[in-house]
């Protein structure tokens, strides 16, 4: 919440210890190289299950956003959300990203009509880190994690004083350009500026069906950024303004003369926060802040004849207040009051009228969190809060965490908790309208609520000077009320329904990493899940959803660390598809199941003082998904339908760039 310490911040951004010549008693040393390489995804050592994806990691794939910034990474993955408009989601303990909490800076972002294109809405040039929460997480920043949290720490303007730029182009011939610096205007004050843009102006279509593969993207966003930081009072402050456009739809000689079918989307974004904290008394950490921001999205999109607009206003204000009581206890209590306004325009057939609807939800809240550590071995912390929805009325959010280290070599984790959320069907979906399928949503949907349980164990066995680094885990999310997303009662619409039934996900995962020989680390996981849900009465497994997933990941950097070589193989397991329909010979449309596929990539990059050098490859086995539009010749047809998406739609992409980057010392 509060500000980082400028020290440890400090620590956190340098990689290797410059070589020094050392007097000892008149005499001169020899001079001595000292190396040490950062790791890049670490277990932190808070009561939560929590990782931290720093620099260093980020450094080994492209990164060119938040969703690629997962490729190296066992827990979270990202898929297209369909064939046609590029919107990806990711997937956290087997659930939709929608389950996740998103924050940037520690504040709950990328709401509603955000969360289709929202992964691509973060430079990960602009990212000092990210941090991955699974299972039920603390009270403070809501009620509306379910599956975790996922946290984007920008580059700041406390830090040591920065300039970086980094440009990219791939063989897909999108090319990228990112800025950054800060500068330390006086003792107190500091400001940083972050900029980006991109563009694909290519039209690709690798599987010749007539529809674009990727569809062009255009999009610039810049960041300003300030911060006072004082003895006892600490200021940020953030405003940022970003704009997107994507074509896509049929192209070249496939499309229909008169009217082909076009995808048009426009998204405009502005953000603001600011953070305000007061400190009492640093030993026993007792402060009081307040956390303001707000942001307004406007969207135009077009899907063939059909459209969706929408103008949303979110507002957010927190007050903390936290204290150290005694050695071993903490307490925090607050205030939140969260607004989402929504004024959209849609028309949902091609033919259809255009209709008009205006959401309104007000919710305040309020918070208490105790938490009791023991040293180092044991920790504690339970968390209450109470919200009122002017929309469902009042609801309780319990969570509650354990950690336990008995030794430096086992840590046990122990985590429960209720998460809620508002639904927003059109906002959160609008994609799906990429299709033939007719758009069917309930009234009176209900909010969502679910419990999820955890546990896991870190185990770090010593072997030599080296250690074999073995987590273990196992998550359960059960939900009480859902929305379901029904594609099986008809094939040719989809259904937007309160679930009548059970709806589970359990998730197991395994990892093992270890550093074989000097600069060179492997990380192995295994993770299986069985996610299902009642449709049509019928307790099933959840279409388009991987059983299994595998990740071997290695990296190599020798010598001095100036050269760095990157690998990651992914193993994706095969899921059930959505029932298909039957054609005019009798047969269905599509396979019942898909299979599983492998995906590798690679990338080698060249340290140089003041920059660096980077080359590699994505998806470098090449595969494809089949047909991965329905009806792709007929798309103002019943049967056309581009959410059929379970893999890759594209080959192998390969890309180039370059990285400047110099840090005052």
């Amino acid at each position: 919440m509060l500000a980082n310490n400028p020290v440890k911040a400090k620590r956190l951004e340098e990689g290797n210890d410059t070589s020094k010549v050392k007097t000892l008693k008149g005499k001169q040393l020899n001079e001595v190289t000292v190396s040490a390489h950062r790791v890049g995804r670490v277990k932190t050592k808070g009561i939560g299950n929590t990782e931290m994806i720093n620099a260093t990691e980020l450094l080994r794939a492209a990164c060119c956003n938040l969703g690629e910034s997962f490729t190296t990474n066992p827990s979270v993955d990202v898929n297209y959300a369909d064939a046609a408009t590029g919107a990806q989601q990711i997937k956290l303990l087997g659930l939709s990203g929608t389950y996740v909490q998103m924050l940037t800076e520690n504040v709950p972002n990328y709401r509603g009509a955000a969360s289709p294109f929202s992964l691509g809405y973060i430079p990960g040039p602009w990212m000092q880190s990210i941090q991955v929460s699974k299972g039920a997480s603390s009270v403070k920043n809501g009620y509306e994690s379910i599956t975790g949290q996922i946290n984007v720490e920008f580059k700041k303007p406390q830090a040591t004083p920065f300039a970086d730029a980094n440009l990219y182009y791939n063989s897909k011939g999108k090319l990228e350009a990112n800025i950054g610096a800060n500068l330390h205007l006086s003792k107190r004050w500091r400001t940083a500026l972050l900029g980006h843009y991109e563009i694909l102006n290519k039209a690709h279509d690798d599987n010749d069906d007539g529809f674009v593969d990727l569809p062009k993207v255009r999009q610039g966003a810049l960041q300003s950024r300030w911060a006072w930081m004082g003895d006892h009072y600490v200021f940020q402050a953030s405003v940022k303004g970003l704009k997107e456009h994507r074509e896509g739809g049929q192209t070249g000689h496939h499309a229909v003369a008169e009217h082909p079918y076009l995808i048009d989307i426009t998204n405009e974004r502005y953000e603001a926060f600011t953070k305000n904290a007061y400190i009492f008394d640093k030993e026993r950490a007792t402060n009081v802040a307040l956390i303001l921001s707000g942001s307004l999205h406007h969207e135009n999109a077009e899907y063939g004849h059909k459209l969706y607009n929408t103008d949303q206003r979110n507002g957010y204000a927190s007050l903390m207040f936290e204290s150290d009581f005694g050695e071993h206890h903490n307490l925090s209590v607050g205030a939140s009051l969260n607004h989402d306004y929504y004024d959209q325009r849609y028309k949902l057939t091609n033919d259809g009228a255009e209709k008009n609807q205006r959401d309104d939800e007000t919710v305040p809240g309020i918070y208490a969190q105790y938490t009791f550590k023991l040293g180092d071995k044991l920790t504690l912390m339970g968390g209450l809060r109470w919200d009122h929805s002017n929309i469902y009325g009042g609801f309780v959010t319990p969570r509650a965490h354990l950690k336990y280290s008995p030794n430096e070599i086992v840590t046990l984790r122990a985590s429960a908790g209720k998460g809620y959320r508002t639904n927003h069907v059109l906002a959160e979906n609008n994609f799906l309208l990429a299709s033939g399928r007719q758009v069917i949503i309930d009234d009176n949907l209900d909010q969502e609520a679910a419990w999820n349980y955890g546990i896991s164990a870190n185990i770090n066995i010593p072997i030599g000077e080296k250690k074999l680094e073995l987590s273990a885990e196992y998550y359960y999310t059960d939900f009480q009320h859902q929305l379901l997303v029904d594609l099986d009662s008809d094939p040719h619409a989809v259904h937007f329904t309160n679930l009548q039934g059970d709806s589970y996900s359990h998730t197991y995962q395994l990892e093992a990493t270890y550093p074989f020989f000097r600069g060179f680390t492997l990380t192995a996981t295994y993770r299986r899940t069985n996610v299902k849900s009642t449709f049509g009465g019928v307790l099933r497994e959840k279409p388009l959803t991987n059983k299994y997933k595998g990740l071997l990941t290695a990296s190599y950097k020798p010598g001095l660390g100036k050269w760095q070589f990157d690998a990651t193989l992914q193993l994706n397991g095969g899921g059930r598809l959505p029932d298909a329909y039957t054609t005019a010979d009798g047969s269905p449309s599509w396979d019942n199941r898909y299979k599983g596929f492998e995906q590798l990539s690679a990338q080698v990059t060249r340290f140089f003082r003041f920059w660096s050098i980077y080359a590699g490859g994505e998806n470098l086995t090449g595969f494809k998904q089949k047909n991965p539009i329905i009806a792709a010749n007929d798309p103002w047809g019943q049967n056309f339908d581009s959410t059929m998406i379970w893999g890759p739609v594209h080959g192998a992409v390969f890309y180039i760039g370059v990285r400047l980057n110099w840090n005052k010392i």
